[in-house]
């Protein structure tokens, strides 16, 4: 099996011509319908989708999530009739009537593509830029898997090569996660990434000389790519052939990702919206949806009008993916058959499993010494790599300070580079200063499957991930996210570096589990947890954010009811508490102390260390009951950040010993002593909780 092109001519009818303006009248009337959308984009790309989905791609429109196949981004996902057309011509299973209900409400074609909602969307997509760095992620992911299976095969003769193809618009390139993302693909000479460009100078603004002046092209030069240009025909449409033919050569470049600049006229050919801003963002009404029927030759009284002629035509794409599937089929049987041990490695990863013995190979630490949960972290990612070869990751720029290096011998980075360490199926990424894109990196690699991922920075920078990390939760993604240096005990490096409002921040991301350990044996349960969660279904899991600490805390006992989110770390003395002292993180500690001066006066207290509300939250009444007892009602939380987390957990009788103000630049144990964070001050609001809870 190859995956090199083969031909560089393409056999275009007057029937794909008719498939093609078919897409356009539909894109129109969808918009039309709802009344609201973005027609024009779709009607100009409709030549280019449509010589992907047809012509060149690699799929099974009978099984979309064939692990051979090709994959395609739509970055540009405001124009997501532009994906929804070519899926429900090519017959991955929307039909005329889901195009009919667009953007309304259970429809499976929603205003922006949404993974696991829409057979044949690979990812969602709408906040501009981040189609782009999933594509990268993708085309990182799938040189790995490669690695993984069957690195000895020559150069797309592997069942594991693909290609990833994406179409972003001037907005996509815009945004600076691209500008992040392209650089990190042409440093890794992903040759497996074509990338095209729609070039139709409009953005919502009107042309975008307002906004852009740089030559694109030769940006991308500079990053290292292979770049092309495709003109328009000279009526203004976009050339199929022209389209085609650069395709192949982007495809026999393997060692640079190829960008393809195509000029188009937006809403091409309605004749009085076509280069228009308004024809990006707004129906172009009953009168001008008719007269580019007329344009196109199509009935102007008839909406939604696909004759049985193009359908037909256009659902051969089910028969050619029969058999691409079945050339690949061969070759994938003859790799199992050439490589068993790989194939029954192959089986676990595509299972979901983890290997046989994982969990014996996570360290337990020494009770009592002084120990940096991100150094914790580190030992047990480093302890995992030798039995979990599909889990991947690094960091963006910071892996000495998040201890993210999983193997130091071998990083993720293409032959050619001249660091000793140089593998391009190495273990460990050098995402670079890019946090941006590494988020959005790390979601393309999870989609893409059979790989698992993880990738660090400082929580303070967890800002620069937002976005991405939202998409993470929306698109159920078991991503991993390693953010050290998590509170004004970091130090000297000052409020700017100091995390205050990060916590309860991405706490607030609906589907975000949030880990804070209390120390080194907490770190390795978490790890373990969350492994354990990882899901092979598409769309079922859930990512993570582990929050680390630079100093040093110490270490308890493990208890492994720590994997429940909370649990009591230290039971009170003396008879039921009186009062609870709830905490993550370095104020663990802290709560401890106060309890010993608090038991120390007669006080029995409660210490329940919470390393992740989420997983608390998921467990039932009644356990959450055992750890926080409704009748206790004296309740302290103790967390070195804002204490919006925490008012449900303490009530109206409870305490927040919090950060609700930004550090300041000083040795981390000052701070936490002139910022309250002392077992004094924690037990003088116990003393004011349970005066509280007795009145």
């Amino acid at each position: 099996m190859s995956t090199k092109p083969t031909t560089t001519d393409l056999e275009w009818t007057e029937l794909d011509q008719r498939s093609v303006d078919t897409a356009r009248v539909l894109a129109a009337d969808a918009v039309q319908k709802v009344g609201n959308g973005h027609p024009g984009t779709a009607m100009s790309l409709a030549p280019a989708a449509y010589t992907l989905f047809q012509k060149v791609m690699r799929h099974d429109p009978a099984d979309a999530d064939w692990v051979g196949r090709d994959r395609f981004v739509l970055s540009a996902g405001h124009s997501s009739l532009t994906l929804y057309t070519q899926l429900y011509l090519a017959g991955f299973g929307l039909e005329l009537d889901d195009l009919k209900s667009f953007r309304t409400w259970g429809s499976k074609t929603p205003g922006h593509p949404e993974y696991g909602h829409t057979t044949g969307v690979e990812t969602t997509t709408g906040p501009l830029g981040q189609g782009v760095a999933n594509a990268v992620g993708m085309a990182m992911a799938a040189r790995y898997e490669r690695g993984l299976f069957d690195p000895e095969a020559a150069e797309g003769e592997s069942p594991f090569d693909h290609f990833i193809y994406c179409i972003a618009g001037d907005g996509c390139l815009q945004e600076g996660i691209s500008a992040e993302a392209s650089s990190l693909a042409g440093h890794q000479k992903l040759g497996n990434l074509i990338l095209l460009w729609d070039d139709n100078h409009i953005s919502i603004e009107g042309d975008t000389e307002t906004a852009v002046s740089e030559d694109t092209a030769k940006r991308y030069e500079a990053y290292g790519w292979h770049v092309q240009r495709v003109e328009p025909k000279a009526d203004g449409d976009l050339d199929p052939a022209a389209i085609f033919e650069a395709v192949q050569k982007a495809k026999a470049v393997t060692d640079k990702p190829s960008f393809i600049a195509m000029r188009s006229i937006i809403a091409w050919p309605a004749p009085n919206a076509q280069n228009t801003e308004a024809a990006h963002g707004s129906a172009l009404g009953d009168d001008e949806v008719a007269a580019t029927k007329r344009v196109l030759g199509f009935d102007p009284e008839r909406s939604f009008e696909v004759s049985d002629e193009v359908i037909t035509h256009t659902r051969r794409a089910l028969e050619r993916g029969q058999a691409a599937r079945a050339v690949w089929e061969k070759a994938y049987q003859q790799w199992r058959d050439n490589n068993p041990e790989r194939a029954a490695e192959y089986d676990r990863v595509a299972k979901g499993e983890l290997p046989t013995g994982w969990e014996e190979k996570i360290p337990v630490f020494e009770t009592g010494k002084g120990v940096a949960t991100r150094a914790a972290s580190g030992k047990v990612l480093q302890a995992l790599g030798g039995v979990i070869p599909e889990l991947w990751g690094g960091s963006a720029d910071l892996a000495g300070s998040n201890n993210t290096t999983i193997d130091k011998t071998s990083s993720f980075l293409p032959a050619d580079n001249p660091l000793p360490e140089a593998d391009p199926y190495g273990r460990t990424i050098h995402f670079g200063i890019r946090e941006h894109a590494m988020a959005a990196e790390m979601n393309g690699i999870a989609l893409h499957g059979n790989t698992r991922i993880y990738g660090g920075t400082f929580l303070v920078f967890s800002d620069y991930m937002r976005n991405a990390v939202r998409l993470s939760a929306l698109m159920h993604l078991p991503v991993t996210y390693v953010w050290t240096h998590d509170s004004i005990g970091l130090g000297e490096d000052g409020p700017t570096h100091q995390p205050v409002e990060h916590l309860a921040a991405l706490r607030a991301i609906p589907g975000l589990n949030v880990v804070r350990p209390a120390d080194a044996n907490e770190t390795a349960i978490a790890w373990r947890e969350i492994l354990k969660r990882w899901t092979k279904e598409f769309g079922k899991g859930q990512p993570h954010g582990l929050a680390l600490t630079r100093q040093g805390v110490p270490t308890y006992e493990p208890n492994e009811d720590a994997a429940k989110g909370g649990y009591v770390l230290f039971e009170a003395d003396g008879g039921e508490p009186e009062v609870i002292l709830i905490a993550t993180g370095s104020e663990v500690h802290v709560a401890v102390e106060a309890r010993e001066q608090l038991q120390g006066a007669g006080v029995p207290t409660r210490v329940v260390s919470m390393p992740s509300v989420e997983w608390f939250e998921q467990q039932d009444q009644g356990y959450r009951d055992s750890v926080l007892p409704p009748s206790v009602r004296a309740r302290v939380a103790v967390e070195a950040g804002i204490g919006l987390t925490w008012h449900k957990y303490v009530g109206d009788a409870g305490r927040i010993v919090s950060l609700e103000h930004f550090g300041a630049s000083a040795d981390g144990k000052v701070l936490f002593r002139e910022f309250g964070f002392t077992p004094e001050n924690v037990a003088a609001a116990a003393r004011e909780s349970i005066a509280a809870a007795q009145r």
